[in-house]
């Protein structure tokens, strides 16, 4: 199973914002320190933000932050909102059709997969995978 790059972006956000809690991160600040698409970073701040998990602030002084504790967000909860499909096989995934698909079981052992994935990261708060400040600040934190 591989998450998409959306899922990817949203934690990576995510994790500089709780580094970050005392300051505003503008999106260019955030891609430029990722080196990722700012267009791609500004849908995942506004779907972040429209969750609770970022406070964004428009304007010239404008920017985003984290919204909530980070040990309040809970990272089994974040993939859910930025994954749209934990489908594996073609079958589950819908359009999809298999001659075999009425008499086999692999779409079941993958949804308990799938489910068993899900519950590892329900386990788990973005406080959990802070790293200490300092080494994360030593990576060269925009505007520090």
């Amino acid at each position: 199973m591989r998450l998409t790059k959306f899922t990817d972006y949203a934690l990576r956000v995510l994790l500089l914002a709780a580094n970050r809690q005392e300051d505003r991160i503008t999106i260019e600040d955030a891609a430029n320190f990722y080196d990722i698409s700012q267009s791609h970073l500004k849908k995942v701040v506004m779907e972040l933000s429209r969750a609770g998990y970022l406070i964004g602030t428009k304007g010239r002084t404008g920017g985003f932050r984290l919204g909530k504790d980070p040990k309040e967000i809970n990272l089994g909860d974040v993939l859910r909102l930025t994954e749209t499909d934990f489908g594996l096989f073609e079958c589950q995934v819908g359009g999809g059709s298999c001659i075999i698909l009425p008499c086999c079981k692999l779409p079941l052992v993958a949804k308990r997969a799938a489910r068993a994935f899900l519950a590892v990261f329900d386990e788990v708060t973005l406080a959990d995978v802070l790293s200490e400040p300092t080494a994360f600040a030593q990576l060269g934190l925009p505007g520090k």
